[in-house]
């Protein structure tokens, strides 16, 4: 199964629900989420920066993905960024599979 990077920001109401849920509360919420969308959760940590939450998971594919984001967004409480995580196995592939390319001006 694919894994993926996701970072998430709170907004005020999100952040307010974190406050009143507490940390354990989100990690149920957002590993029942995950499941239900057919993946699973490797790890789940909150960050001083410009996210408030990242999260590696497990997932069936890149539309799953995408579909747990757009419900987490549409509820104005987060938006999310994801990104795919590659192994060193797979970047090998990915270094086999060199094409052409013209830089702009080039």
């Amino acid at each position: 199964m694919p894994k993926y990077l996701i970072r998430a920001k709170y907004t005020a109401s999100g952040a307010a629900g974190l406050l009143k849920e507490g940390g354990t509360g989100r990690v149920k919420a957002i590993t029942s989420l995950i499941e239900g969308g057919g993946g699973s959760v490797e790890s789940i940590y909150w960050v001083m920066g410009d996210d408030d939450i990242v999260i590696i998971a497990d997932a069936p594919d890149t539309v799953s993905v995408a579909a747990l984001s757009l419900s987490v967004g549409a509820s104005g409480a987060a938006s999310c960024s994801t990104s795919e995580l590659l192994t060193a196995e797979q970047l090998d592939d990915v270094a086999k599979r060199q094409v052409n390319y013209r830089a702009p001006g080039a």
